[in-house]
């Protein structure tokens, strides 16, 4: 049997099922009033935005794009790498805060990219948060007084009853907006961090998943959420923190104290020395230099010095002057003076008998250039005496102008002080100039191709292009050489 119901006991059914007070024909019944579980929608994740070039500090107004890591269509995840930037500084790596899809480059490799302006379209498939809206916005976060407080309209279901039926269907309606929090104060510098909560070890699997890809330690990173829990703008923060500790140098200890300039005139040394090598620099050069074994040379130096007291002795300077002289009598041309005063426009070469040695000398006052004169009249023994007294009164500022004029060629001893190979500048009139670098042991072959260890001295010799030819000065260097090499060739002509 069919039973119908009238339209007053459907109503009836329906005002015993929802007790509420109707307000007109149709009505919104509120979650809280309703005793089962409401469904609520979330903000559409996919946005296209465009991603910003944040401030790299310093000042820097702009970077000049190097490389593009991706192309539009590209997926990218947070901390993925998105384009490399340089500065006037330095390179810079800029890196992804979302997840999402590159739609569009602003710039080609090369271009000048502008701080604060689009660097690509992103969409973006992630959760955005305050610090990455601002990051997309390209702008700073506004104070609470100067904008009220809005949170997104989340839009829950309600269940809607027709006035006329018994019918339900869903409908979306605001939710009652949640209260909005104090922010936090900024914590002031100097102020102790503040300890972790109970609850700082956790974190979301999201958040995780990035410590872990930071290789990072989770208990290191100071969490803002509820308890101490570590959210992923903690994340970001941290990372962001380390990268700027790593570029920026340690503050210094103290501030440098900036030095005045002071200015002070050439001294009579420096002034003479000016005026030499100025004249110098219109002589062409030719450089020749050769490593010399002092083995045998060291032998007969050291039998000698034995039987000697200290102040006796003799180093191997003097057998270099006597060397050099004995090698002056095959090529005098190295000896010779440029004359171009006597005869102008004639310039013409004096072949000089005495072999009037300089030697440099590094004194307190600057260098000074003593002369040991008639070389070739004086025995080794001799040459280091003249050597010795020479130097003392350069070094005590007591030598006379005699003893510094003249050089018919000069030799530098700049091993005294250190360094190997030299290349001497020529003091006009003279046409020669030979520098001798540090003697040091070296490893070789013998006559037998057995690994021996000698001593060896370079020797750099300057000769003036405009009289003296490469093979003069090289023949003249081989007989040094030899003599320095074979001592007893060099006794044998000794006079």
């Amino acid at each position: 049997m069919k039973t119908t119901m009238s339209r007053e006991a459907a109503r009836f059914l329906c005002r015993s099922a929802f007790p509420i007070a109707r307000a007109g024909p149709r009505s919104r019944v509120q979650l809280d009033a309703v005793p089962k579980r409401g469904f609520s929608g979330t903000s559409r994740l996919k946005v296209l935005k465009p991603y910003i070039l944040a401030d790299i500090g310093e000042g820097i107004t702009e970077c000049q794009v190097i490389q593009w890591f991706v192309k539009p269509g590209a997926r990218v995840e947070q901390f993925d790498p998105i384009c490399e930037v340089q500065s006037d500084k330095a390179s810079v790596e800029i890196t992804s805060r979302f997840d999402g899809v590159i739609k569009k480059l602003y710039y080609e490799p090369d271009d000048m990219a502008k701080v604060g302006k689009p660097l690509v379209d992103i969409d973006i498939q992630s959760e955005i948060s305050e610090a990455d809206a601002v990051v997309l916005d390209g702008g700073a976060v506004k104070q609470a007084d100067e904008a009220p407080n809005k949170q997104p309209e989340a839009k829950e279901q309600a269940l809607e009853v027709d006035g006329n039926d018994s019918a339900a269907v869903t409908k979306d309606v605001p939710s009652q907006a949640a209260p909005s929090l104090p922010a936090e104060p900024a914590q002031e510098e100097g102020r102790p961090r503040k300890p972790p909560g109970k609850h700082a070890s956790l974190a979301t699997p999201a958040v995780r998943h990035m410590v872990k890809a930071a290789s990072l330690n989770i208990e290191a990173i100071e969490g803002t959420g509820k308890d101490g829990r570590v959210l992923k703008e903690d994340v970001q923060r941290y990372v962001q923190s380390a990268k700027t500790a790593a570029t920026t140098p340690p503050p210094s200890a103290a501030p440098a104290q900036r030095l005045e300039d002071r200015t002070q005139p050439l001294t009579p040394i420096q002034s003479a020395m000016f005026k030499k090598m100025s004249h110098s620099l219109s002589i062409p050069h030719f450089l020749y230099t050769d490593g010399v074994d002092f083995t045998s040379l060291n032998t007969i130096r050291k039998k000698y010095n034995a039987a000697r007291e200290k102040s006796q002795r003799i180093t191997t300077f003097p057998f270099i002057l006597k060397a050099v002289s004995l090698a002056l009598q095959q090529y005098p041309l190295m000896n010779a003076r440029l004359d171009t005063q006597t005869n102008l426009g004639k310039p013409q070469l004096v072949y000089q008998g005495s072999h009037d040695i300089g030697i440099a000398v590094d004194s307190p006052s600057g260098l000074l250039v003593p002369v040991v004169r008639n070389v070739q009249s004086l025995s080794i023994e001799q040459i280091a005496a003249e050597i010795t007294r020479l130097s003392e009164l350069a070094r005590t500022g007591k030598i006379g102008t005699e003893d510094l004029k003249n050089a018919t060629i000069t030799l530098s001893n700049i091993g005294s002080i250190g360094g190997g190979v030299v290349a001497p500048v020529i003091v006009s009139p003279q046409v020669a100039i030979v520098g001798i670098g540090r003697a040091k042991t070296v490893p070789a072959f013998g006559k037998d191709g057995e690994l021996i260890k000698k001593e060896e001295c370079m020797f750099s010799w300057s000769a003036d292009h405009r009289i003296i030819d490469g093979a003069t000065a090289a023949r003249c260097a081989e007989v040094v050489k030899g003599y320095l090499e074979d001592v007893e060739t060099m006794l044998i002509r000794l006079r």
